[in-house]
C-alpha cells in the first residue's frame, strides 16, 4: 500500500501538494477550535486564518527551501501558542510537514538540531504563555513527541530513499562489469583462435615451403626424389587444410552437422616429426621417466609449443638437425627442444609472435617457458608443464 502511494507520489506530486495543504489547513482550523477552561483564546478573531493559510501554502516550497519554510511555520505556531491556543497536534501540523521534508532532504545532524531546536522554541513559547501547571505535560513532553516524530519518519524516509539508490547504483555497476568481462572474454577467445592459427599456418607453411625449395633444388639433379618431397608436400598442405578446418570450427554454429577434429596433442608427435624430416630437418625425440597422462589442455599446449619450436628451427636454424626431449619426473612435464647448430655461433633469438605465443601458452596452464641462443651456438626452447592443475612450476619446478 505505501508503495503504490509513494509510486503514485511520484507521478502526480502537484496533486499530492495540494492535497495535503488542504488537510494541513482544515488541520489547523480544527486544532484552533479545541480548548479547555485554562487555554482561552480570544474569540472572533481572524489570525488563526491568516496564519493558516500562510502556513499551510507555505509547505509547498518545502522541498526547493526547507530551512526556510520551517522557521516560517515555526513563527506562525509560535503566534497561535502565544495567543493561548490550545498545542494539539492538529494546530501544530505545518511545522510537523515542514519537519518531514527537512529530515527527508537533508543529513542527520542537520535535521536533529533543527527538531529540538523547534522543539524547545515552541515548548518555551506555551509555558511562557500560560505558566500553569495544568497543561504542562501536554505543552513541554506533547509538543515534543509530535514534532520529534515527524523528524524520526523523514529520516527513515531518507534512508530508505538511500538504500534503494545505493540499490540501483551497485546494479548499475554489475551490469557494467558484466559487460565488460564479456569484452575481455571475446577479446581472450579471439587471442586464443589467433595462437591457433598463427602456430598451424606457420609450421605448416615454413615446412612446405622447405620442401617446395628442396624439391626445387633436386628436381634436375634427382627427380625421383624431388617427386617424392612433393607428394609428402601434398600431404603437409593436407594437414595445413585439416588443422585450419579444426581450428576456425569453433566459430560454427552449434547446430552445425560436420563433426570437428579434436585437438591434436602428443600423439600426434610423430606425424610432426615425420613432417619436418620431409622438409630436410633430421629431428630426434627422447623421452626420459615414465610417460604419464595428461589433461587435455596441457597435452595441446605441449603439442603446439613443440610444434612452433620446430617451426622456428625449419625458419631460423643454420643447422638441419633438431632434437625433442619430453622428461617427465616430480608431477611435471619438461619439453626441451634444441637446434643443433654446432658448427654456427649463437643464433639469435627469432623475433614475431611465436616465442610470445609459447610463453601465453605455457602460462595459461600454470607453467613457464625459457628461451635463448645456447653457448655452444644454436638455440633451445624449455618449457615446465604441469601434470596436475594445482601445481605451481615457479615455485615447486623451476627451470
Amino acid at each position: 500500500m505505501s508503495s503504490s502511494l509513494e509510486r503514485y507520489a511520484e507521478l502526480h506530486p502537484r496533486t499530492v501538494d495540494v492535497l495535503t495543504v488542504v488537510a494541513l489547513y482544515a488541520c489547523v482550523l480544527f486544532g484552533a477550535s479545541i480548548g479547555t477552561d485554562s487555554s482561552s483564546p480570544p474569540p472572533d478573531t481572524w489570525v488563526p486564518d491568516v496564519l493558516a493559510v500562510v502556513g499551510c501554502l507555505a509547505v509547498l516550497w518545502c522541498r526547493r527551501c526547507p530551512r526556510g519554510i520551517l522557521a516560517l511555520t515555526t513563527g506562525c505556531a509560535m503566534v497561535l501558542l502565544a495567543m493561548n491556543y490550545l498545542p494539539s497536534p492538529m494546530l501544530l501540523a505545518p511545522v510537523m510537514a515542514s519537519l518531514y521534508w527537512l529530515a527527508a532532504l537533508t543529513d542527520h545532524r542537520t535535521s536533529r538540531v533543527h527538531g529540538w531546536t523547534v522543539t524547545g522554541v515552541l515548548a518555551a513559547t506555551g509555558v511562557a504563555t500560560n505558566p500553569s501547571w495544568d497543561l504542562f505535560l501536554l505543552r513541554t513532553v506533547g509538543v515534543g513527541l509530535w514534532l520529534l516524530f515527524p523528524v524520526a519518519v523523514g529520516s527513515r524516509s531518507r534512508l530508505r530513499r538511500a538504500y534503494l539508490e545505493s540499490v540501483q547504483a551497485r546494479a548499475a555497476h554489475a551490469e557494467r562489469t558484466r559487460e565488460e568481462e564479456a569484452r575481455l572474454r571475446v577479446a581472450e577467445e579471439r587471442m586464443r583462435i589467433a595462437r591457433e592459427l598463427h602456430d598451424v599456418v606457420a609450421h605448416h607453411m615454413a615446412v612446405a615451403n622447405a620442401q617446395a625449395g628442396t624439391a626445387a633444388h633436386l628436381a634436375r639433379t634427382h627427380p625421383e626424389q624431388a617427386q617424392k618431397i612433393l607428394a609428402e608436400l601434398a600431404g603437409t598442405t593436407s594437414s595445413a587444410l585439416l588443422e585450419l578446418r579444426a581450428t576456425v570450427g569453433i566459430l560454427r554454429r552449434p547446430d552445425d552437422p560436420d563433426p570437428l577434429e579434436p585437438a591434436p596433442g602428443l600423439d600426434r608427435l610423430p606425424d610432426l616429426i615425420a613432417g619436418c624430416r620431409s622438409a630436410g630437418l633430421d629431428v630426434s625425440v627422447v623421452t626420459e621417466g615414465d610417460p604419464r597422462p595428461l589433461l587435455p589442455g596441457v597435452d595441446l599446449t605441449a603439442y603446439r609449443i613443440i610444434q612452433e619450436a620446430l617451426t622456428n628451427v625449419t625458419k631460423h636454424g643454420r643447422g638441419h638437425g633438431a632434437e625433442v626431449r619430453l622428461t617427465y619426473k616430480r608431477g611435471r612435464l619438461v619439453i626441451t627442444v634444441t637446434n643443433e647448430d654446432t658448427a654456427a655461433p649463437a643464433t639469435p633469438a627469432p623475433g614475431g609472435f611465436g616465442l610470445m605465443g609459447m610463453r601465453e601458452r605455457a602460462h595459461s596452464v600454470g607453467g613457464d617457458l625459457q628461451a635463448g641462443p645456447r653457448p655452444e651456438g644454436g638455440f633451445q626452447v624449455t618449457t615446465a608443464l604441469p601434470l596436475h592443475p594445482l601445481a605451481r612450476p615457479e615455485e615447486e619446478f623451476p627451470l
